[in-house]
């Protein structure tokens, strides 16, 4: 499953990449167990802040 790091700046560039809705906003983004790792969210991300665990 993909982690997003504490890099994170809430901008939400991920969101609209998930096909499965499995990132849930917040101070920092979180994914969920709905994540299929199909890595849609890593080339979205400006910072960087998504990798897979």
């Amino acid at each position: 499953m993909h982690k997003i790091s504490n890099d994170c700046v809430a901008c939400g560039a991920c969101v609209d990449a998930c096909p499965v809705g499995a990132i849930e906003s917040g101070d920092i983004y979180t994914i969920t167990d709905a994540c299929v790792d199909c890595g849609a969210c890593v080339d979205q991300c400006p910072v960087s802040a998504i990798s897979a665990e």
